[in-house]
């Protein structure tokens, strides 16, 4: 099961995770616009989540963390990334509701209907963005909860269908391949994903400094 506290730790360490890699996915950022800041932007708007979340206590059930999450991410949402960011945990907090923790179903229901809830705000989608990401990683985290009950299997399985979308966004845009980059923004939920692995596989919270870690290329860039 995922609880409460293990929810509130996971977003910490995916903060600290995307502020520390965050200047490597602002020099990716070339779609929709080159403005080089997708990577700063999420990182501040998950950060504004893992201050207010930082204050629940450990008995917190997974509902009030993942509403805490929401709110704090739809009040401090920077650019397009950061929005679409809070239109993922929006979808997953409704899903969450009434919930005190999560099993493998639970999980993927909350990752479909954030899924669903970034797509349905968005006018136009566009594959091979974070949008596509977030789309297969739920699609895989379903299909692992069809066959296996355990919640980490169903995560791994996310995580794995999220590296596996992200290394195909080149072919999906052609702005991405004559950059030679993945789309930014599907990196950047790829690190916040990591860095939730972090907690959920190892009661780790990672650090948010990159000098205390070793420097990270874009491995999944070169998945």
């Amino acid at each position: 099961m995922i609880t409460g506290q293990m929810l509130r730790d996971a977003i910490i360490s995916a903060a600290n995770n995307i502020t520390a890699l965050r200047r490597q996915v602002d020099a990716m950022n070339v779609f929709p616009v080159p403005d080089g800041d997708t990577g700063t932007n999420m990182s501040l708007t998950i950060q504004a989540a893992a201050r207010e979340v930082g204050i629940l206590p450990d008995d917190a059930g997974i509902d009030l963390v993942s509403q805490t999450i929401s709110s704090a991410l739809l009040r401090g949402a920077r650019g397009n990334s950061g929005v679409i960011l809070s239109l993922i945990f929006r979808g997953v907090a409704k899903s969450f509701k009434g919930q005190k923790t999560a099993d493998a179903a639970v999980l993927a229901a909350a990752l479909k209907a954030g899924t669903d809830s970034a797509y349905n705000a968005v006018m136009k989608p566009t594959e091979g963005t974070i949008l596509t990401v977030v789309r297969v990683a739920a699609e895989k985290a379903a299909a692992a909860a069809k066959n296996d009950t355990d919640v980490l299997a169903a995560w791994d399985a996310s995580c794995a269908g999220a590296v596996e979308a992200l290394a195909k966004t080149p072919e999906q845009l052609p702005v991405l391949k004559k950059a030679g980059v993945v789309d930014a923004g599907g990196q950047g939920l790829v690190y916040i994903f990591d860095g939730m692995s972090a907690v959920f596989h190892n009661n780790t919270i990672v650090s948010a400094e990159p000098a205390a870690r070793a420097e990270t290329e874009m491995t999944h860039a070169a998945a």
